[in-house]
């Protein structure tokens, strides 16, 4: 395993925190918003949105959008 890979590994947790924590604060905002919302409705929207933004960000990676950050 390289130093990156280390490093990363050991944030994992971290990492995985955050994201649990950018749903979770878009689920309440939405409930905010939205009183009648189907939550069921809503986190698979939201799940579909994370991943979308995800994939846009691994076709940065793959452009190299990234290389010099």
């Amino acid at each position: 395993m390289d130093v990156i890979q280390k490093e990363l590994q050991s944030r994992k947790a971290e990492i995985r925190t955050e994201m649990e924590a950018l749903f979770k604060v878009n689920m309440k905002r939405t409930d905010w918003d939205v009183p009648e919302a189907n939550d069921n409705e809503a986190a698979k929207i939201l799940a579909a949105i994370l991943q979308e933004v995800l994939d846009e960000i691994k076709v940065d990676v793959v452009a190299g959008k990234y290389d010099y950050y």
